[in-house]
């Protein structure tokens, strides 16, 4: 318990805010980024469960997740909350179609607050407008916490969303759960006892497919953390602020002030950013330059003779991966996506699968082209790229990105969103009715009644 000649921790700032929000307080349109983000990342999640990956952690959650009344998404499984969370955590990024935050703060909202939101809901019985207000509540919180961290989580060596994720969806589950301001105050003290996430499969060359763990023990762990602080566990609330805590462990140069810097007038969720394409979000300019030169002069990969991609210190750190050995980590190389937007249709995620990482054409052209590093004196921020390309006839052709479709400064339509939907979630025979619903889901009675079992 908090002791009242004590400083208030960030954590019992976050905590009381999180339990004091309402719909209403919610501008408009943080309620509209926030529910086109539970739109797409749902049906991520239902392109997601088809995969090898996916169904591996679903039968996990069949043999330990008990009864239980939280569903797995495109399954007929319903268990325990936690089973839930991991198993749609990870379908929600099994595929690299989930969103991000713009500019970056290491967060991944949909695929790690939206299965915390739906373990917990379905097992209280939530109405829609209860999920969108928890989820928000959520990404307030995670987002400052990524913030504060200042992109220096990765240089470490540890995956940002595995170890931010876990208070956001703390906040969510525990909202929905109807915790108590000390009740959340415990969650959020617990849940940084159970991140984790490292990087090494960016440099390992195998294992990649544990990157799509990463978000669904995240939105597991928020929902353990709510809880057991609801059955009296306890967590030290100087967890993000003090020693040994979430900044000083994870963090190199972290600033405090980001964790409640303009909580409750700034709404962060705005700047939430939906993907494009099927691939690491440091790739989504490269490959979009390279798809709009391809259309704009009609050539492909046959035709190049020199590629050279500019951009950021991190992409050649940690992103500049010439021979992947599996779907995973040619999603994480931008060169590989690159030389898959050359000879691939990339608005069909299926551009990045099996084929494309067999495709001799695709291999030898991610190891001839060439990653270069910006200047300092470039503009852009870290997704900002540079692409020249050389074709064999001699024409030569150079663009600079710093947006693509699905960032706040050039959103996806309403239209556009749901045609991306669909071709993630066509498979699903309630799709469109499952679309409706999240369309208006403030008018969502019970979640349990979406659309998103197998049918």
């Amino acid at each position: 318990m908090n002791n009242p000649s004590s400083p208030k921790t960030a954590a019992r700032t976050l905590a009381e805010f999180a339990n004091g929000l309402g719909y209403e307080q919610i501008p408009a349109a943080a309620r509209e980024r926030a529910r086109q983000c539970i739109i797409d990342t749902t049906g991520a999640a239902l392109f997601g469960s088809r995969l090898p990956w996916s169904k591996i952690v679903a039968g996990h959650a069949r043999n330990c997740g008990g009864n239980g009344l939280s569903r797995v998404i495109g399954t007929d499984l319903k268990v325990a909350p936690p089973a839930a969370a991991l198993a749609n955590g990870v379908c929600s990024h099994a595929f690299e179609l989930d969103g991000l935050r713009k500019p970056s703060a290491g967060v991944h909202p949909g695929a790690i607050l939206l299965p915390a939101a739906l373990a917990a809901g379905e097992a209280q019985g939530a109405s829609g407008k209860d999920l969108l207000t928890a989820f928000i509540a959520g990404a307030e919180v995670m987002f400052r916490i990524g913030l504060a961290a200042k992109q220096s989580t990765e240089s470490l060596g540890f995956h940002a969303p595995g170890v931010n994720g876990p208070y956001g969806s703390a906040i969510v589950a525990g909202k929905l759960l109807g915790l108590s301001t000390d009740q959340l105050t415990q969650a959020l003290g617990i849940a940084g006892s159970l991140g984790g996430g490292l990087l090494a499969f960016a440099k390992a060359g195998n294992g990649a497919m544990v990157k799509r763990l990463h978000m669904g023990r995240a939105a597991e762990a928020g929902v353990v953390a709510a809880l057991l602080a609801r059955d009296g566990y306890e967590g030290p609330d100087t967890v993000l602020e003090g020693q040994y805590g979430y900044l000083e462990s994870y963090a190199r140069d972290g600033d405090a002030t980001q964790f409640t810097r303009d909580l409750g007038t700034h709404y962060d969720i705005v700047y939430a950013c939906l993907k494009r394409y099927a691939c690491h979000i440091t790739a989504h300019t490269p490959v979009q330059s390279l798809q709009e030169l391809r259309a704009e002069h009609n050539f492909n990969g046959d035709d190049v003779t020199a590629l050279t991609i500019f951009a950021r210190h991190k992409v050649l750190s940690h992103h500049d991966i010439r021979e992947p050995h599996d779907v995973a980590g040619a999603q994480y190389s931008v060169p590989f996506c690159a030389a898959i937007a050359l000879y691939y249709d990339v608005n069909d995620p299926l551009a990045f699968s099996e084929n494309a990482l067999n495709d001799a054409k695709v291999r030898a052209l991610a190891l001839q082209l060439k990653v270069v590093e910006m200047g300092h004196d470039e503009k852009g921020g870290a997704w900002a790229t540079r692409v020249a390309v050389e074709l064999k006839d001699g024409r030569r052709f150079e663009r600079f990105a710093e947006e693509f479709k699905g960032t706040p400064a050039s959103p996806l339509s309403a239209e556009e969103l749901q045609i991306k939907f669909m071709r993630m979630a066509g498979a699903h025979a309630p799709a469109a009715a499952l679309h409706a619903q999240l369309t208006a889901l403030e008018t969502v009675a019970d979640c349990r009644t979406l659309a998103i079992s197998a049918a």
